[in-house]
């Protein structure tokens, strides 16, 4: 089995997923990063299909970058605290990595799910 990304973002002050939020992943390679993808989340608060699918999967160092702050000011939450959330991780398995996000406008929370 390869492995693959996907990640799901909820709003927690709304109660509801974060639709509409863009996400971008980096492969991280010291002090170099890559941008591998750029996408959106759809009203589930997902995207359409992995972030980092099974093709272009590779083991190492990633950057989920989530545009917090421009989904907030966009659904009239306070956007003074949070901007840009960077979470660094590392995939070390062939496996599927499920890094969510819990947003509010004056805390977040991640964990690997499944």
């Amino acid at each position: 089995m390869s492995g693959y990304l996907t990640t799901h973002v909820l709003d927690t002050a709304s109660g509801r997923p974060a639709a509409g939020m863009r996400v971008q992943l980096y492969g991280l390679d010291g002090d170099a990063r890559s941008l591998l993808a750029d996408v959106i989340t759809n009203a589930d608060g997902r995207t359409d299909g992995p972030v980092l699918p099974q093709d272009a999967f590779a083991l190492g160092a990633y950057e989920l970058l989530f545009h917090a702050g421009d989904y907030l000011k966009a659904n009239g939450m306070p956007s003074d605290f949070l901007d840009e959330i960077p979470l660094r991780f590392k995939m070390s398995e062939q496996d599927h990595y499920h890094v969510p996000l819990l947003l509010s406008p004056f805390s977040f929370s991640t964990y690997r799910g499944s």
